[in-house]
């Protein structure tokens, strides 16, 4: 039984496991969406992060594990409860719209068991919200894509589900069209205190959009945190490679710093305090170090690309270590020169025993 006073979760995975063959593309995921709470799962393409998202939808079985809703068990290895009852909504990355319906018609399609007032009241309420009321009588060809979205939102909120489900919801969006889709979703979503699982490829959108971000991996959730958390505090080069730019360079303990290429290092390992000569593993992100011109530096510039609103080099170290450094607005530094990179500031390097 949950204690008094503490919310019981929304929706429960507890070690959900699916093979597909010999390929394992969930491998003993476990987490917890709340109510209210929008989590983003983040990951390359095949991490298994869709086939997760189905699993919870009730379009994939279980081989090992449990999905719990409200409790209730809904999947494991001999349960199953089809997608029709489980009472959650997802958004496809195509949006899967009947081009032969009407807004409203497409709005309403889900509403079942139901008196006709009653849809046209839900499906009436689903398009004010997603502000697309005048629209009813058109077809999705005459609507421009973030439109198309928000219809396609509008139908999976129409039946009041307990939680709402994202498939890369904003992949086919130009970019220039995404960040502003993107913003009117979660703006929706958060006004009415529904429960998202929103599954990408982009961590921007995922920092942006969720409370929590889960971060997956060759079928394993690696670590779930909040975003600023996730950002300074990964649990494995991995994770760290995946939430931001970065690179890495090997060093070695010497007291309190890590002794590199790049010289002393204050360094900050989970591991605590590690004796002398542990080898590790060090992230350096773009904006972490400082190029300087020096004729007698170790470091080369390899290349220089101008983004208008910064400059990133590409350097390379004399045992050829690869490393990247952001500066802002435009830079005046040569290929092939040679340079010193020192740290931007003090703040430790975050390391891992190699």
């Amino acid at each position: 039984a949950e204690d008094a006073g503490v919310t019981a979760p929304l929706i429960e995975c507890r070690g959900a496991t699916k093979r597909f063959g010999d390929l394992l593309a969930v491998d003993d995921v476990s987490f917890r969406l709340m109510p209210g709470e929008v989590l983003s799962i983040l990951g390359a393409s095949g991490c298994g992060k869709t086939t997760l998202l189905r699993i919870i939808a009730g379009f994939e079985g279980l081989d090992d594990g449990e999905v719990r809703f409200q409790a209730g068990l809904v999947s494991d290895s001999d349960h199953y409860v089809p997608p029709e009852r489980r009472n959650v909504g997802m958004v496809f990355q195509e949006y899967a719209l009947f081009p032969h319906l009407t807004v409203a018609e497409n709005v309403a399609f889900g509403l079942h068991g139901m008196s006709k007032g009653e849809q046209r009241s839900r499906t009436q309420d689903a398009l004010d919200l997603v502000r697309l009321n005048g629209f009813e009588s058109r077809y999705p060809h005459e609507l421009s894509g973030g439109q198309q979205q928000r219809v396609a939102l509008a139908r999976t909120l129409a039946p009041s589900p307990i939680a709402v489900l994202l498939d890369e919801p904003f992949s086919n969006l130009d970019a220039g069209m995404r960040l502003e889709v993107r913003q009117e979703v979660e703006e929706i979503l958060r006004s009415k205190g529904v429960a998202t699982i929103f599954v990408t490829h982009d961590r921007e959108e995922a920092f942006a959009f969720a409370d929590r971000v889960g971060v997956m991996s060759r079928g394993r959730l690696e670590q779930i945190d909040a975003p600023y958390a996730l950002y300074q505090a990964p649990v494995s080069p991995e994770v760290a490679r995946i939430v931001g730019d970065c690179d890495f360079l090997q060093g070695v303990v010497r007291g309190n710093v890590a002794e590199t290429e790049l010289g002393s290092l204050p360094y900050t390992c989970g591991e605590g305090k590690l004796a002398d000569g542990t080898v590790l593993t060090l992230v350096v992100r773009p904006q972490d170090l400082k190029p300087e011109s020096d004729d007698a530096g170790i470091c080369r510039v390899e290349a220089l690309e101008y983004r208008g609103g910064d400059t990133m080099l590409a350097v390379r170290t004399p045992s050829g270590t690869a490393l990247r450094c952001r500066l802002p607005r435009y830079s005046d530094f040569s290929k092939g020169e040679q340079i010193t990179l020192t740290p931007v500031d003090s703040t430790p390097f975050i390391a891992f025993m190699r």
